[in-house]
């Protein structure tokens, strides 16, 4: 129940169309109080919601649900006033999205199975701000209970989300004549299984905004690839769970924008700089060299320099780059269901 009412009432005490960050306490003192069914439904629990709360209002206790009470969000910025989700966020692309967002004015959620990097990452992120800008979450995209745990956790503690980036991925390259079973379910289960279970987790829950405000809209930004837009050769698993990935977009954006929920992908080039191609183990460059995927290659830097002689624009995407990218999107009330090229010319759309 409480995530149907946190989101409810924090889109009820919003102002002039801005949205609160709502704490959730188990008991308190409250503006109003509110009984609602155990039993009851969304609408009925809305219109309980909506005869007691007033203007003015910054606190409701629910019985048996507990307190609500509203607080001022701090930051400034293009993201400013937003809760952001991202997942994948211990380290390297989602970990500098959570911190871009931030800085431009988002509470940020990182959430990984990393929950102890995506925690130090939270305690980072609040010491630059000074203020409880961020939160560290545990959460495995493929499991289900997870995901409505961590969901239900930022309700708890926001009262509710307006940006969910779903950027958790992996990749295992792989010739389709020797790669395992095991490999490429792997792959699947995280990149477009995970994407959809993500999905439908938190699209109930942006959705409560709408309810209240007509006007406003949530986003969802997957975090695709190049590999999404042009197959990619011993790497089908992951080019299919891409190009699965948009499909979902498309449909999840034709489905949801009646809730006020858009839906897009943005497909980055390879991110040279990052632990998925420069890790000295288990990188893509080290991957890559193993399966002679680069006819010729001898070393890494072989590998890297045939990579970047690939880009019009000579050299790997940075986050930078994608944090631009899910800004325009956030920003553009008029774009749903698209999948944006961010590859420095590699990719380009007909």
């Amino acid at each position: 129940m409480i995530t149907t009412i946190a989101p409810l009432i924090r889109a009820l005490l919003a102002v002039d169309g801005r949205l609160p960050l709502l704490s959730w306490a188990t008991t308190g003192h409250a503006d109003v109080s509110v009984t609602v069914p155990n039993d009851a439904d969304e609408k009925t629990t809305l219109a309980a919601l909506k005869a007691a709360i007033m203007p003015g209002t910054r606190s409701v206790a629910v019985n048996g649900h507990g307190t609500f009470s509203a607080r001022p969000h701090p930051g400034t910025g293009r993201a400013a006033g937003k809760v952001a989700m991202v997942t994948g966020a211990a380290q390297g692309f989602g970990l500098e999205i959570a911190q871009g967002l931030a800085d431009q004015g988002a509470t940020v959620i990182l959430a990984d199975m990393n929950v102890a990097g995506a925690q130090a990452a939270a305690d980072a992120i609040n010491a630059s701000a000074g203020a409880d800008r961020a939160l560290g979450l545990a959460m495995n995209v493929t499991d289900s209970d997870s995901i409505h745990s961590a969901l239900d956790h930022v309700v708890k503690a926001f009262g509710g989300i307006d940006i969910f980036v779903n950027n958790a991925g992996v990749l295992k390259a792989g010739s389709v004549k020797t790669q395992s079973e095991k490999d490429f379910a792997f792959v699947t289960a995280v990149n477009y299984t995970g994407y959809f279970l993500c999905v439908q987790g938190v699209a109930p829950i942006m959705a409560r905004t709408r309810r209240v405000l007509p006007m406003a809209w949530t986003d969802i930004v997957q975090i695709n690839s190049k590999s999404g837009l042009k197959g990619s050769n011993k790497n089908g698993a992951y080019a299919g769970s891409k190009f699965g990935g948009i499909g979902l977009t498309q449909s999840f954006a034709l489905e949801l924008v009646e809730d006020g929920i858009k839906v897009n992908s943005i497909c980055p080039g390879n991110f040279f700089d990052g632990p998925l191609w420069s890790d000295p183990k288990h990188g893509l460059f080290q991957q890559y060299l193993a399966t002679g995927k680069v006819p010729g290659a001898q070393t890494i830097d072989d590998v890297k320099r045939f990579y970047e002689a690939k880009v019009p624009m000579n050299r790997g995407c940075r986050t930078i780059d994608v944090l631009r990218a899910i800004l325009y999107l956030i920003e553009q009330e008029y774009e749903t269901g698209q999948a944006v090229p961010v590859t420095g010319g590699q990719e380009m759309l007909a």
